[in-house]
C-alpha cells in the first residue's frame, strides 16, 4: 500500500477546504447584513417613537383638559 505524502492534499480535501472557506465568507457577510439591518430597524423605531411622543405632547397642549372643554360647551336648560 502506497501512502501519499502529508504535504500533498487530495483533490477532495482541497475542494472541501474551498467550500468551507466560501461558506465562512458568506456567513460573515450574512451576519454583517443582519447586524446592519438590526441597527437600521432600531434607528427607525427611535425616530418613530420621537415623532409619536412629539405628536402626543402637541395634542396634550391643545387639549389641556378634555373634560373641562366638554363641560364648557354644555348649556343647561331651564326646565319650566
Amino acid at each position: 500500500m502506497v501512502r501519499k505524502k502529508a504535504s500533498e492534499p487530495s483533490p477532495e480535501s482541497l475542494a472541501r477546504a474551498e467550500r468551507q472557506r466560501i461558506a465562512s465568507e458568506e456567513g460573515a457577510k450574512a451576519m454583517a447584513e443582519f447586524n446592519q439591518r438590526a441597527v437600521d430597524v432600531r434607528k427607525n423605531m427611535e425616530r418613530l417613537r420621537a415623532l409619536r411622543l412629539a405628536k402626543e405632547a402637541e395634542q396634550a397642549k391643545t387639549q389641556a383638559d378634555p373634560e373641562a372643554a366638554l363641560k364648557k360647551k354644555r348649556k343647561r336648560r331651564i326646565v319650566r
